[in-house]
């Protein structure tokens, strides 16, 4: 799913012709065609906690009133989804953390890295962060038309029809409970941006000229601003008329954020960063020499960090206070987080898809810690939590994902001995995959080291604890083998030794239709998730 939006794009403006290219701001530019409007009939602004929605809050600061000064950049735990994860957690006034699994589930986890609920969506959830409101009910976009409101406790509230439209912007909630978002297109149209009622009702509908990937800010004043790939930045009034546009060079596919005097900042495909006036003319704009796709956010001295292949540090005039050079790395869609003590948090995915890292950065631009967390990339922006937890989800083997929590441990004790389980009489030249799964009594994740038993051992990954997983082995020699195994946990304590015994007498002569299906099954492993999801094992 990495690179279908961008495919998608590129298709949709062959079909519709490019843009022109000019910074101009236009005034009162209304479509009313496709504007609705009805009345609200309750209020519920954004949840009081502290992470309410993607980027923290409806500026979009990223700014986290909480320190991470104790956070030594331990993985406390992670937990296990069955599909890719590259949206922002976001954190109730309880500590639950609420988070996408990409295959059509959406889940409530504790803050020890439980599983609370579960919830099934009618749709794949790719892109849209949640937001919460201050009754605790949340709000999700999908990859099949709606917006859903699910209650705190799992269940469905009402969802809302976008009209045929993919939704890949996160929602921000108004002070008065209206809920704005945006589509990449539909029924053949560019993106609309949507204002939904409290109770589910639409409340009005603007058309933009392309796609939409932008997530709304809310500024003081209620004006509403998002930005397009048609290259313009727009400016709604909360009655969802055009306040103004700008337009960039190219695709706006970013989100904005509004600085504390009403300053709004945005990046373009165009490699620049923009400043713009609450009027929307120009007030600056600086080259980042890669296309933005993440949102700036604002420390609390007025600093603008936007994160490209280099994390940049603004001072509010423009001018450049520092960069972090991420080496061979690049920001993709993750936005940076900021705690209360001014360290900044950011994932990166390592070029050539070669894995994925979250790295703090001190205030000064000095690398504070790093940890690689995924084979495949990182595009999740992290949140941080009461306690100066930081959370951040990540893709792995590009089909499953993970959401890792990072913090301090308080107590620790050994994981349990890991099972093992697979063929025991096999053929001697095949590859087989064996099923591991090991529990840790804090929820520590554990990294596998696995003995074959011919000489071959080694650490072969690490895993979220009580998770399954395969490794993969083939002996050269016919023989009697002991399979063994045991794993660590972050704090380095190591569990007793799990063991299994197989035998290799076979060749492939003597083999039965039944063992081809099961040689199937071990040369494609992937097909172990979906085959426990069609026969109802999940």
């Amino acid at each position: 799913m990495k690179y279908v939006i961008p495919i998608l794009i590129v298709l949709l403006l062959l079909s519709s012709g490019f843009v022109g290219v000019s910074n101009t701001v236009e005034e009162q530019w209304v479509n009313t065609e496709d504007m609705v409007e009805t009345t609200a009939t309750t209020s519920n602004g954004p949840m009081d906690s502290p992470w309410s929605m993607y980027c923290h809050d409806t500026r979009h600061s990223g700014q986290s009133q909480y320190s991470t000064a104790d956070n030594p950049g331990l993985e406390k735990w992670r937990f296990f989804l069955s599909d890719w994860m590259e949206e922002c957690p976001v954190i109730d006034n309880d500590g639950t953390i609420y988070v996408m699994g990409g295959n059509r589930y959406f889940y409530a986890v504790y803050p020890d890295g439980t599983e609370k609920w579960k919830f099934k969506i009618d749709g794949v959830i790719d892109g849209s962060s949640p937001a919460i409101d201050e009754d605790g009910t949340i709000y999700v976009g999908v990859w099949g038309d709606y917006l859903y409101a699910i209650n705190s406790n799992g269940t469905e509230k009402w969802k809302f029809n976008a009209n045929g439209a993919n939704i890949f912007s996160s929602p921000a909630i108004a002070e008065d409970g209206t809920v704005y978002f945006g589509t990449l297109w539909s029924l053949g149209d560019g993106g609309k941006i949507h204002a939904v009622n409290p109770d589910g009702t639409e409340k009005w509908r603007y058309q933009t000229g392309d796609a939409i990937t932008s997530s709304p800010a809310i500024g003081n004043d209620g004006t509403i601003y998002i930005g397009s790939q048609d290259h313009y930045v727009y400016a709604l009034y909360p009655n969802g008329t055009l306040r103004w546009r700008f337009k960039t060079g190219d695709w706006v596919s970013g989100s904005p954020s509004i600085g504390i005097d009403g300053t709004i900042y945005i990046g373009s495909y165009d490699d620049f960063l923009y400043a713009l006036y609450p009027n929307g003319t120009e007030k600056w704009k600086v080259g980042t020499s890669y296309g933005i796709s993440g949102t700036p956010v604002i420390g609390n001295d007025g600093t603008i960090y936007v994160a490209t292949n280099k994390l940049r540090a603004f001072y509010p005039n423009g001018t450049l206070k520092w960069s972090f050079d991420f080496v061979n790395r690049y920001a993709g869609w993750s936005s940076p987080a900021i705690s209360a003590d001014g360290t900044i948090y950011i994932g990166v995915e390592i070029g050539n898809m070669a894995g994925g890292e979250i790295i703090a950065i001190n205030y000064n631009g000095t690398e504070r810690w790093r940890k690689k967390i995924s084979d495949a990339w990182v595009d999740s922006s992290p949140s941080i939590g009461e306690d100066g937890t930081v959370y951040i989800g990540s893709t792995f083997e590009t089909d499953r994902g993970y959401i890792h929590a990072f913090g301090p441990v308080e107590s620790n004790s050994p994981p349990e001995a890991p099972s093992i389980s697979g063929t025991i009489n096999g053929a001697v030249g095949e590859e087989y995959w064996y099923r591991f799964r090991a529990v840790d009594p804090d929820n520590n994740p554990v990294s596998y080291y696995v003995d074959w038993g011919d000489g071959t051992s080694g650490w072969v990954g690490t895993r979220a604890s009580d998770e399954v997983c395969y490794f993969s082995h083939e002996w050269t020699e016919k023989g009697t083998y002991n399979i063994s195994a045991k794993v660590k946990d972050t704090l380095g304590e190591v569990s007793p030794w799990g063991y299994l015994e197989v035998t290799m007498p076979m060749n492939q002569q003597t083999t039965s239709s039944s063992w081809w299906f099961m040689r199937f099954l071990q040369n494609h492993p992937r097909m172990f998730p979906i085959l426990r999801q069609l026969l109802g094992l999940n």
